[in-house]
């Protein structure tokens, strides 16, 4: 914040040396806080130009924020001195993104914004923030950041770490506030790499896939099993996007829930991919079609779907609530394992697991048959085969296990 040299003078009109605030190497006191001056190169016109900056409670806290300043205009990283706080700023950053993040995405931000950040750090000036208070702030989430000052989960701390990465990185090169972002310096917590398991046997899955085959929703698990699709996909997908004669889908975008409205956005990667489906899965789709025309004649003028609309819908015609495939596979696991009927010989049980699993089960059993990563990339859309290397390095490793007597077998 600049402030002007106040004028002193003594009785006579003229300057006087007692009351005049004296300059020492770019520092001075001017009232009860000091102050320090640099000369800043304007980058459009070339010309050097002064800035003052001041309120620093002591003449040593100026020296340092001098020295860091002319280091700065030597790089040509010199900001100016700006008020705006941590939470003002967030609030600008993200309506200003809202056009390039997702729908989903731009909500959970915000909620973690509200949530996790605004409550420790919103009132604190932008420039004023040091790599201590992230790192306190994520200290003080892990410890009592949860409802009723419960500890916040770790998978939650470093969400929030990567929301604020982003933020003050747009800090420092769009809106050019910092000159450096301390969230790169702050320590973030730890966190134990959890591989996706083989939660399945394809036996198992089999097991699962004819006790879903009596729900009007059977077709869904299957192409999520036997695609790797993503749930918001799924219910994204139209039939148009279904070429049963090619036996191939293609993903163009996803959809999800936000504030009770269902939007449609991109897929994850914000491509759209083709993948191919098996003749069987071109069969479940077929019969699946015939039920819902079946549905559709039974509702008549009450079907709320368009013609050649959603693959998947409710039993008249709406869109299908994420939640409502998400939590299925539970009911339909615990219905398995725990027949109403006591006379009925109890089955083997089925291990619980999320809807999610049946994309992991996909790209596991693909990768463990040989199938060349660059390949199950593409069928889950991953933005970079590397993704897939890195989650499934566990079922990369075992392959490589056999990669030396698979390699002696063929010289035999």
């Amino acid at each position: 914040m600049t402030k002007p040299l106040a004028d002193a003078t003594g009785p006579d009109g003229k300057p006087s040396k007692k009351n005049t605030p004296k300059l020492r190497d770019g520092v001075m006191k001017r009232g009860s806080t000091w102050s320090y001056v640099i000369r800043v190169k304007d980058p459009e016109t070339g010309e050097s130009k002064p800035r003052w900056v001041g309120g620093f409670a002591t003449e040593d806290d100026a020296k340092a924020a001098r020295d860091e300043a002319r280091v700065n205009a030597r790089r040509g990283e010199y900001v100016d001195r700006n008020e705006i706080t941590v939470g003002e700023y967030l609030d600008m950053w993200i309506e200003d993104h809202a056009m390039e993040i997702k729908p989903g995405t731009l909500e959970d931000y915000r909620i973690s914004i509200r949530l996790y950040i605004k409550p420790h750090i919103g009132k604190m000036r932008l420039q004023a923030v040091r790599p201590s208070a992230i790192t306190k702030l994520y200290r003080d989430l892990l410890t009592r950041g949860g409802r009723n000052g419960k500890p916040l989960a770790v998978s939650t701390v470093v969400h929030t770490h990567a929301i604020l990465r982003r933020a003050f990185r747009d800090a420092v090169v769009v809106h050019e506030y910092l000159s450096s972002s301390p969230v790169d310096k702050a320590k973030r917590p730890r966190t134990e790499s959890q591989e996706p398991g083989m939660l399945w046997t394809p036996a198992q899955l089999r097991t699962f896939l004819e006790v879903a085959r009596s729900h009007r929703l059977y077709a869904f698990f299957h192409l999520a099993a036997y695609t790797g699709a993503r749930r918001g996909e799924l219910l994204n997908l139209r039939w148009p996007d279904v070429d049963l004669e090619g036996r191939q889908i293609t993903i163009k975008g996803s959809t999800g829930v936000v504030d009770g409205q269902h939007i449609a956005g991109t897929t994850k990667s914000g491509r759209t991919r083709v993948v191919t489906i098996d003749e069987g899965t071109v069969t479940v789709l077929r019969e699946h079609r015939e039920a819902q025309e079946a549905e559709r004649a039974r509702v008549g003028d009450g079907w709320q779907g368009e013609e050649n609309g959603h693959v998947f819908t409710t039993a008249w015609g709406g869109p299908i609530y994420p939640t409502t495939v998400t939590s299925l596979p539970a009911k339909l696991i615990r219905a398995h394992n725990e027949p109403q009927d006591k006379d009925q010989a109890p089955a083997e049980p089925l291990p619980y697991a999320r809807l999610h699993d049946l994309r992991h089960i996909h790209a596991t059993t693909l990768l463990l048959a040989g199938i060349p990563v660059h390949v199950v990339a593409a069928r889950l859309g991953h933005a970079d085969p590397a993704i897939t290397l890195r989650v499934y390095a566990h079922v990369i490793r075992s392959a490589e296990a056999a990669a030396a007597d698979v390699f002696a077998q063929a010289l035999e």
